[in-house]
């Protein structure tokens, strides 16, 4: 994801109310994190593969994911957001 859709998905993100950052893991390396309430993290689309998917950690120890969406790869920006707004992380 470049920066300035990660920094767009972010906003529009936490217009819905969604707690997200923009995730930087690496040199010209952006995703999406999003904090979710019992104290896990999503991190999305930060590997650098096409398709839409989040790695689940609590205390930075990988906890779960969110599969790759199928087609997410085509995803506008609506549709990214959308998507991880809706994502069900499960129980922690």
């Amino acid at each position: 994801m470049q920066e300035e859709r990660a920094r767009a998905v972010v906003a529009a993100l936490r217009e819905r109310g969604v707690f997200a950052h923009v995730e930087q893991p690496g040199v010209y390396r952006f995703g999406v994190r999003v904090v979710i309430p019992d104290g896990r993290q999503a991190i999305w689309d930060t590997d650098g593969t096409a398709g839409l998917e989040a790695q689940i950690m609590r205390d930075n120890v990988l906890v779960g994911f969110v599969s790759q969406i199928p087609g997410s790869e085509d995803y506008d920006d609506a549709q990214v957001i959308e998507a991880i707004a809706a994502a069900d992380y499960g129980t922690g």
